[in-house]
C-alpha cells in the first residue's frame, strides 16, 4: 500500500510548490536530473526539457494544461540506446506513463535509474487553445487548477481527455495525488514502490493521509466514462460499414503525422515508408482507366487498418494522433473505439503493469473461445 507524504503549499500556488519540490531533489542530490515540462519565453507553450540546475526549474509548469508530445516519446529517445548511469526524475500524465510501460515491454524504453513522478491529471486544451488560454492567463497551471477546484466545467478539454478512464496514475514510484486533495494548502505524494519511498523519505516531509481520494477518483471516472460511452455509441454510428468508414477517412493525405505522434507506433522502419506500396505510373494510370477515377495517395485506409493492428491492445487514449491530423480526420476516435473492444477480450490494460506481457506475443489456449462482438 502506497505511503502518503504532505508538501504543504505556499502562498505562490500549487506550481511554484511542485517547482520547489523538484529544486528541492536535485538539490539534495536525490536525483541527478529532472523530465519536466518548462515554459517556452512567450509562456504560450510548454516544451518537455532535461534540467540538471535547479534555478531551471523557475520555468518548469508540470500543471500546464497541454500535451505538445506524449513523454514516453521523449524518454524513448534518451534511453533505447542505453539506460541513464544517472538518476533521472520524469514527470508525467497517466497516459504518458502509460505509454511509456508499453515501449518498455516493446524494448523501445528502458527505466534503470528512473524516477517516475505520476501526477493525477484533470485533462489538456490543444495545442491552439493552450495557446488562446495562456494568452488570456498569466499562470496558466494555478489558473487552471483553481477552476477545477471552483468545479467548472471546460468544454475547450481534448476529447481524448474527457474520456479518459485513468486519470490518475496506474505505475508511478511517486504519486502528485492532486485529486480529492485541497492543494491550494497542501499537496498529497503517494510513495508506491521503494524508490519512491527514498525519494520521497529524503525529502523529510511529514505523513499524511488520503481521506476522500478514492470517493473523488471514483466520481471522476464516473463522469468520464459517461461521456465516453457517448462517444462510442456516436462514433460505431458514423463508422459502421465499408462505405461509412472509407467516408470517414477520405480526407486523409497520407502524411503519417498520427503515426509519428503516437507513442505506440514502435516499428524502427514503417513499411509505409518503403516502396512496398509505391508502383510505376502506368500502374496507377491503368487503374483509373478501369474505374475512371482513382484517389491519390492511394492505400490510406489500408494505411490507418495496418497502424490500428499493430498498437490497438497497446494504445493508451493519449489522442495525439488526432491532435497532428491537418485534416481533422477522427483517428483517435476509432482506434479508441476499437481499443475499448480488443483490450478486455485478453484481460488487457496497457500500462496497468511492466510485467504484464503483451497480448499478441503471448498464447492462451483458452483465450478467444468467441470472435467478434455484436
Amino acid at each position: 500500500m502506497a505511503k502518503s507524504a504532505t508538501l504543504t503549499a505556499g502562498g505562490g500556488g500549487v506550481v511554484k510548490s511542485l517547482q520547489q519540490l523538484l529544486k528541492d531533489m536535485l538539490e539534495k542530490k536525490l536525483v541527478e536530473a529532472v523530465l519536466v515540462p518548462l515554459e517556452l519565453p512567450s509562456k504560450e507553450g510548454v516544451v518537455q526539457s532535461l534540467v540538471t540546475r535547479p534555478a531551471a526549474l523557475d520555468s518548469a509548469n508540470p500543471l500546464a494544461p497541454v500535451l505538445p508530445v506524449n513523454t514516453a516519446n521523449v524518454l524513448s529517445k534518451m534511453t533505447r540506446l542505453a539506460s541513464s548511469e544517472k538518476k533521472v526524475a520524469v514527470v508525467a500524465r497517466p497516459c504518458e506513463l502509460r505509454a511509456l510501460v508499453e515501449l518498455v515491454k516493446l524494448k523501445q524504453a528502458c527505466l534503470n535509474n528512473i524516477v517516475l513522478i505520476g501526477m493525477d491529471c484533470y485533462g489538456t486544451y490543444s495545442v491552439l487553445d493552450y495557446k488562446q488560454f495562456a494568452t488570456e492567463t498569466p499562470n496558466t497551471g494555478d489558473e487552471f487548477m483553481k477552476g477545477i477546484k471552483a468545479g467548472q466545467a471546460d468544454s475547450r478539454l481534448r476529447e481524448a481527455c474527457q474520456i479518459c478512464e485513468y486519470p490518475y496514475p496506474l505505475l508511478a514510484d511517486i504519486t502528485i495525488g492532486l485529486i480529492g486533495s485541497d492543494f491550494d494548502k497542501e499537496i498529497l505524494l503517494l510513495a508506491n514502490t521503494p524508490l519512491g519511498q527514498q525519494v520521497v523519505d529524503g525529502l523529510g516531509l511529514p505523513e499524511a493521509q488520503a481521506d476522500g481520494r478514492q470517493a473523488a477518483i471514483d466520481k471522476l471516472v464516473g463522469d468520464r466514462v459517461k461521456r465516453r460511452d457517448e462517444v462510442f455509441e456516436q462514433t460505431l454510428a458514423e463508422t459502421k460499414g465499408l462505405e461509412k468508414l472509407t467516408s470517414i477517412f477520405a480526407p486523409c493525405i497520407g502524411c503519417h503525422n498520427c503515426r509519428d505522434m503516437c507513442p505506440i507506433c514502435y516499428c524502427k522502419e514503417c513499411v509505409f515508408d518503403s516502396d512496398t506500396f509505391s508502383f510505376e505510373a502506368d500502374k496507377y494510370v491503368g487503374w483509373a482507366e478501369k474505374k475512371g477515377a482513382i484517389r491519390m495517395p492511394t492505400d490510406t485506409l489500408f494505411f490507418h487498418v495496418i497502424r490500428l493492428n499493430h498498437m490497438v491492445t497497446s494504445c493508451v487514449g493519449c489522442g495525439l494522433c488526432q491532435e497532428a491530423c491537418p485534416n481533422s480526420v477522427p483517428v483517435f476516435r476509432i482506434f479508441r473505439f476499437v481499443g475499448s473492444k480488443v483490450q478486455p477480450t485478453f484481460d488487457y490494460v496497457p500500462g496497468r503493469d511492466v510485467e504484464e506481457e503483451l497480448p499478441l506475443t503471448t498464447y492462451k489456449e483458452d483465450e478467444l473461445q468467441k470472435v467478434g462482438y455484436e
